[in-house]
């Protein structure tokens, strides 16, 4: 009986380590996308290529990896979280939408249906109990 009663301390005080865990490692899958498109801008090119001609076409090439590279380690280490997944959030709906207005790529449909997912979640929960917005907050 005490090793149940243990056993459910120990839960009741870690319930928030995987949602952590799940955030650090969005933010780490979003910088090394954003790494990735700094250093191979003609994949970056070659996947906007359905919006090119479209006005603003260069200013949204220059907004993604940007914003993928440091919203990402804003994420991970969970500093202005809600408002760096707000600015990830069109691209994530573009990467959606140019799937079905270029070539169909399922792998990188289902990549962008799944990151916007844990993004909308993290949008409404926040950035977690580990995170740099909770240590600010506390120290008030």
């Amino acid at each position: 009986m005490g090793t149940i009663k243990t056993l459910n301390k120990w839960a009741n005080a870690h319930t928030y380590l995987p949602l952590d865990l799940l955030r650090v490692a969005l933010g780490v899958f979003l910088f090394i996308k954003g790494i990735s498109f700094m250093s191979d801008s003609s994949m970056l090119m070659e996947l906007f290529k359905p919006i090119q001609n479209l006005a603003g076409g260069m200013v949204v090439i220059h907004y993604v990896a940007p914003v993928h590279f440091i919203g990402g380690i804003l994420i991970a280490f969970g500093l202005l979280t809600r408002w760096v997944v707000i600015a990830q959030l069109p691209i994530l709906i573009g990467a959606i939408a140019i799937n079905f207005a270029g070539e169909m790529n399922s792998n990188n449909l289902i990549l962008a249906i799944i990151t916007l997912l844990v993004c909308a979640f993290f949008l409404l929960y926040g950035s977690g109990k580990n995170s740099l917005d909770y240590y600010f907050k506390m120290q008030k």
